[in-house]
C-alpha cells in the first residue's frame, strides 16, 4: 500500500542523483578494513568476495553519509532486513539489501530503477530511513518502526539496535 508522503517522495527524487563520503584516505581505510573484517567473519553472508564486500561497504558509507545517517546503523538495518542478501525478496514484495517496496519507484516517477542494484537499493533505503529519523526528531526507535511499517511496536527497532550494538558499533 503506497505511502503518499510528498516530503519523502521529494527526498527520494532528489537522492536519485549524487554522492561522496570519507574525509580522508586514512579514515576510509580504517573504517573499510574494520567493517570488511566484521563482514568476512560472518560465514552465513553471501558477500564472500573481499572486493565485493569493500564495494558494498563503500556504497553503504557513501549513501549513509549523503543521507546524514550512521553507516553502522544502516549495516544493522541491512543485517536485520535481508541478512546481506542483495536479492532478498520479502513475503510482501520488499526487495534487496534494505528491503525497499517497489511502489516507491512509481511514487517518484522512476519505474525503470532496479531495486536489486546495490547502489539504487542503498540510495532509496538510506533516504527513507533519514526521512523517518527526521520526522521522529532523532528518535531511532520510532524511525526504525516507521521504516519497518510497525510504528507503535518495538520488536523490530530493538532487533536492529541489538545488531548495531553487537556487530556494527564503531567509535
Amino acid at each position: 500500500m503506497p505511502n503518499h508522503d510528498p516530503e519523502l517522495r521529494q527526498a527520494l527524487r532528489e537522492a536519485a542523483s549524487a554522492a561522496e563520503s570519507f574525509p580522508n584516505r586514512f579514515d576510509a581505510e580504517v573504517w573499510l578494513v574494520d567493517m570488511q573484517s566484521r563482514l568476512a567473519g560472518m560465514k552465513w553472508i553471501k558477500l564472500k568476495n573481499r572486493k565485493r564486500r569493500l564495494e558494498f561497504l563503500r556504497l553503504v558509507h557513501q549513501e549513509a553519509t549523503r543521507a546524514g545517517i550512521s553507516p553502522e546503523m544502516v549495516l544493522a538495518v541491512i543485517h536485520v532486513e535481508s541478512a546481506f542478501d542483495r536479492f532478498a525478496v520479502s513475503r510482501v514484495g520488499a526487495q534487496g539489501y534494505m528491503q525497499i517496496m517497489p511502489f516507491w519507484k512509481r511514487e517518484i516517477g522512476r519505474e525503470d530503477d532496479n531495486l536489486m542494484s546495490m547502489a539504487t537499493n542503498l540510495r532509496y533505503g538510506c533516504t527513507i530511513l533519514k526521512h523517518y529519523l527526521d520526522k521522529e526528531k532523532g528518535n531511532w526507535i520510532r524511525a526504525l518502526a516507521r521504516y519497518n511499517g510497525s510504528l507503535g511496536r518495538t520488536t523490530y527497532p530493538e532487533k536492529v539496535l541489538d545488531r548495531w550494538q553487537r556487530y556494527w558499533f564503531y567509535q
